[in-house]
């Protein structure tokens, strides 16, 4: 495929990526995503599903809840209206909706997650935990797509990097994706935050922008397996800053953290995704 057509069906897909994120409380029918892919409905949704592997029903319905269990996770929304914000006409839709994909209904999620073990609730000491390893990696040469703004927005960053990588045929089964974060969200607005979307990827290959390369350092890491909804992952670094790096003697390096995902969240229930959590050390 020739350069300019790469570019033509790139920002074709990156149009209706960010639409969509943008949209997600409005009506996003087929006609209205093939308008601002500027291709007719019929051929458009046929592309969208062949590169992305995901009809757009299916994306939208997967986002809404994802942005659902924030909500309930991280926000003091009602879930009444965590419903009608995630596209449901009433709580029961939503409730069998949410539940078929993160196996419980949202008051149970709300209460009962991971998220829930880690509220400051005095006495603060957290009721659960995750284990942790040690491991020493080499340096990572990766292909990224840089993102502003909230962490958990990080997956329109993926979706317009893929697009990218599928359109030039350099997209491949077992890729590796990583997404680094270079600042703390406790510390500053959600609206200054930076991260990269990312493969692991050879250094030789091509980084047309807004493609850009960057290395991930080696060196001890500590390793968290997180299982579960992205939602919940504020947990997990709550537990691994504030209960495990102080009991281990060790001291953080001056490097970001990233995430590896070691799963795809279009073909696995959210209850199943696995994420690594990579906090680099300072030499021992």
């Amino acid at each position: 495929m020739k350069a300019a057509n790469w570019t033509n069906y790139e920002n074709r897909l990156s149009r209706v990526t960010a639409y969509i994120y943008e949209h997600l409380d409005e009506n996003l029918d087929l006609q209205t995503l093939a308008d601002v892919a500027a291709m007719s409905p019929f051929h458009w949704h046929r592309v969208y599903h062949a590169i992305r592997g995901e009809t757009i029903v299916g994306a939208v319905k997967r986002l809404r809840l994802q942005r659902a269990a924030v909500d309930l996770a991280q926000s003091p929304r009602r879930i009444e209206d965590v419903a009608v914000r995630a596209g449901y006409s009433s709580v029961p839709a939503f409730s069998r909706a949410f539940g078929e994909a993160y196996g419980l209904p949202p008051a149970q999620y709300r209460e009962r997650g991971s998220h829930a073990d880690f509220r400051p609730e005095p006495p603060f000491p957290p009721r659960g935990g995750w284990s942790v390893e040690i491991g020493r990696l080499k340096e990572m040469n990766v292909l990224s797509m840089p993102h502003s703004g909230p962490y958990m927005e990080i997956g329109r960053t993926f979706e317009a990097l893929f697009a990218r990588l599928a359109v030039r045929g350099r997209l491949r089964e077992g890729m590796r994706m990583v997404a680094i974060f270079y600042d703390d969200p406790t510390a500053i607005t959600e609206d200054r935050l930076r991260s990269r979307a990312a493969v692991v990827d050879a250094a030789d290959q091509d980084a047309a922008p807004p493609m850009e390369r960057a290395v991930i350092a080696g060196g001890d890491h500590a390793i968290l397996r997180h299982k579960g909804p992205y939602a919940d992952m504020r947990a997990a670094y709550l537990w691994l800053f504030g209960t495990w790096l102080p009991q281990s003697e060790r001291e953080p390096a001056d490097a970001p953290v990233f995430e590896e995902y070691l799963n795809n969240p279009r073909d696995t229930p959210p209850t199943e995704l696995l994420t690594d959590l990579f906090l680099p050390l300072a030499p021992d």
